[in-house]
């Protein structure tokens, strides 16, 4: 299978190409030509298989220049015991009778983002290896608070590669910053922005698509990749979770075979629900998308009027994760919906670009509205929503599963929808201590890693291994820079 870019479809790659590149040098982001499908045969037959088998099969569809055997071995050194916490990798937890929370943050960081980044480091690696290069590639990440710490986990030491992370300075919570500037590993980098997340993603999209840096790389025997949701690395492992949760639903005797199911995502970049997208693209039985923002709200409005408008205040929330005002995978979505025409998505990341706004067209806006249903969620209903789960339910989450689970219930009683929802819980409550502490009417005693016993004393939930090693761990990267001095840090740590 091909891969073209959003914004010139005349620039086609093999897969391994596309997974190497990370994003398009035109500033697209690479797309398949075309979204497989799949049938109740093929999900009846994932049904009594273990997550690993699912990965690998799923990704197979997409991935024609890596074979089923490779794919395997991935998976089983992705998702294995050494690397997560239950067999189930990605278990379903049932909250009430029509309401299931999938659980992504059982990896090494207690974060989602391992779902997809301890499989790139693989598929990137088999990459190198299957057109050629003989470069380095250096992996550039911004990161919201999980993808950096996730990224550097998944590459830290990897062979031929080495990696970058760039963070907004105060806009991550006390554990996500412990844990990227304690990070191991001789081939890795870490350096605060003095700005918040957009940022950071736009410094690194800036030097992507810069061509004296990426020359200057060269002649050092370095070219740049990406970890971040705009490689389609990320993005595909993402879509087995959501197929693998049906299948789980099918196996327990709560659905029956072609029966809907509503998902509900936190999201700030977008990629986490496109992934869910691109499954019910792909034939998954699925009603509704709903998209679940916080105070930075830019994703709701556009769902709701067609109009996106980055222009506005940004708000640093207790899900920082979420705190994004361009959300990068909003262009994957866009061309798809456009019929894949990229002379109107290069047209309205122009827009975007010069004014910060644009409006889609009403064919677009009428299939938005077919297939999402945007709400957000505030900070006292994001707390008010962990302290009912845990009164209510016994169960411990984190700010951004709140934020989901507070919109899936305005969604249900604006259109009465009873269809079962499964809604995506991104972190562990453990990396977001002082506001889980808060919720549950307890006093935090201190701050970060300091509050790790603390919730446990509390609660009683055990504290994920590598989060708890994290306490009186050295900090080994203390760099800050200006968002303009981004690519000064980027050539002194290739030099």
């Amino acid at each position: 299978m091909k891969y073209y870019s959003t914004r010139d479809k005349a620039l086609s790659y093999s897969a391994a190409e596309a997974i190497k590149m990370g994003l398009s040098r035109d500033g697209g982001l690479l797309t398949p030509c075309r979204i497989p499908g799949i049938d109740a045969a093929f999900l009846q037959s994932l049904v009594g298989e273990s997550y690993q088998e699912r990965a690998a099969r799923v990704m197979a569809l997409f991935l024609s220049d890596y074979s089923l055997d490779e794919l395997r071995n991935f998976a089983a050194r992705a998702y294995g015991p050494d690397k997560f916490d239950t067999d189930a990798v990605a278990p379903l937890r049932k909250v009430d009778e029509d309401t299931y929370c999938l659980e992504l943050w059982h990896g090494p960081t207690s974060a989602f983002k391992d779902m997809a980044l301890q499989m790139l480091p693989q598929l990137l690696s088999a990459a190198l290896g299957k057109t050629g290069e003989e470069k380095t590639a250096c992996i550039l990440v911004a990161t919201s608070g999980d993808t950096g710490k996730a990224a550097m986990e998944g590459f830290a030491d990897v062979e031929q590669t080495k990696i970058m992370v760039f963070y907004p300075k105060d806009g991550v919570s006390e554990v996500q910053q412990a844990q990227m500037v304690t990070q191991e590993g001789a081939n890795v980098g870490v350096c605060a922005v003095v700005g918040n997340f957009d940022d950071a993603q736009t410094g690194v999209k800036r030097i992507f698509s810069d061509e004296q840096i990426r020359d200057t790389l060269a002649g050092r025997g370095y070219f740049l990749s990406s970890a971040n949701s705009i490689n389609w690395g990320r993005i595909l492992p993402q879509l087995v979770y959501y197929i693998s949760a049906y299948c789980d639903l099918l196996s327990c005797g709560r659905i029956t075979m072609g029966e809907p199911i509503n998902i509900c995502v936190p999201t700030g970049n977008f990629g986490n629900i496109l992934a869910a997208y691109y499954a019910k693209r792909m034939g998954l039985p699925v009603g509704k998308l709903i998209c679940a923002s916080n105070c930075n709200n830019v994703l709701t409005d556009f769902l709701r009027t067609g109009v996106y408008d980055r222009n506005r205040p940004f708000h640093n929330t207790m899900s920082p994760s979420m705190d994004i005002l361009i959300s990068s995978n909003l262009e994957r979505l866009l061309f798809d919906l456009s019929g894949e025409d990229d002379g109107e998505v290069r047209d309205y990341m122009a827009r975007l670009s010069a004014d910060g706004r644009y409006q889609v067209s009403d064919a677009i806006r009428e299939k938005l509205g077919e297939l999402f249903w945007g709400g957000f969620c505030d900070e006292a209903d994001t707390a008010e929503t962990m302290t009912h789960y845990y009164r209510d339910y016994g169960y411990l989450i984190d700010p951004h599963t709140a934020v989901a689970a507070n919109v899936l219930e305005q969604y249900r009683k604006e259109t009465g929808d009873k269809a079962l929802m499964v809604f995506a819980s991104t972190a562990s409550p453990y990396k977001f201590c002082d506001h889980v502490l808060r919720a549950i009417g307890q006093t935090p005693a201190g701050e970060g890693v300091e509050l790790l016993d603390q919730l446990h004393e509390a609660t009683g939930v055990a504290i994920p291994r590598r989060l708890a090693a994290l306490k009186g761990k050295a900090s080994r990267f203390d760099q800050t820079v200006e968002k303009t001095g981004m690519d000064g840090v980027v050539l002194d740590f290739l030099k």
